[in-house]
């Protein structure tokens, strides 16, 4: 953490971290002015905030599902088939995801073919770029956070669904009433942990997934920093991105954290 310090100095290899002229705030600077910073900011929002909302409450639907599943066989069947995903290494997904969709050889291309539609460059697609790696991405975790849903359900009072069922409550009832309330500190802690890290979206699968064709919505802080701390060596600028990025993250985690212990009762701290 006190290496952080590299953020404020002009780093220099022979006299190191501490050893190096301190320049202030001029890398922040650098980074406001930055013609590029607003496009940053805006594509890593959107790819984190999309992310959110259509990734947040996909697990929390397929662990209610899973959780009125009453064959055993078939429930085990179905949590190793969402599961198994989250093992795939990231650069193999990203492989199984380019071969999908190939413009020639493509599965999707192939069967738009067969409908009587052109091949489409999906990765080519500017546009496309979030769909592809914020869906990709549920398909890969959706059966692994389903899993913290479930324990949270396993360790719900089963008194309250016999009280439920006395009551003639639905399914859907008791799911409302008594699943929901159940797992609702979970579903906050969660919530604000997934926002603390809104900047903090995932460098490896962007970066693969990005060529030339889709940078204008493709290139993120993180993406940035490689390119800019790594490859041109300018390692105080990029860890002045870096200091930037986690202070935002820091504010959005208190901020949700405070709102959710206000409204909710259910905080981390």
């Amino acid at each position: 953490m006190l290496n952080a310090v590299l953020a404020f100095k002009d780093y220099n290899v022979i006299k190191g971290i501490w050893g190096s002229p301190w320049v202030g705030l001029k890398n922040f600077r650098l980074l406001f002015e930055n013609p590029a910073f607003k496009d940053l900011v805006k594509n890593t929002l959107l790819i984190s905030f999309y992310l959110l909302a259509a990734g947040f409450p996909i697990p929390i639907l397929l662990a209610l599902m899973l959780n009125e599943v009453r064959n055993a066989r078939f429930k085990r069947f179905v949590q190793l088939v969402t599961f198994a995903p989250y093992f795939i290494s990231t650069v193999v997904m990203v492989s199984i995801i380019m071969l999908f969709l190939a413009p020639r050889l493509g599965f999707v291309n192939t069967f738009l073919n067969h409908m009587g539609h052109d091949s489409v460059n999906f990765l080519g697609e500017a546009g496309m770029f979030r769909s592809i790696y914020v869906w990709s991405d549920i398909w890969q975790t959706a059966g692994y956070s389903a899993v913290i849903y479930l324990a949270a359900l396993a360790a719900v009072d089963p008194t309250l669904y016999e009280a439920a069922r006395v009551d003639g409550a639905s399914r859907l009832q008791k799911i409302r009433h008594v699943d929901l309330p159940g797992i609702l500190p979970t579903i906050s802690v969660i919530l604000i942990l997934n926002v603390g890290n809104v900047m903090a979206i995932g460098f490896e699968k962007i970066y693969l997934l990005q060529n030339p064709l889709n940078t204008s919505t493709s290139e993120t802080i993180a993406t940035y920093i490689y390119k800019i701390g790594l490859l041109n060596a300018n390692y105080s600028f990029a860890t002045a991105v870096g200091l930037f990025n986690s202070v935002i993250n820091l504010v959005l985690l208190v901020v949700v954290n405070s709102l959710a212990k206000r409204f909710s009762n259910s905080s981390i701290w």
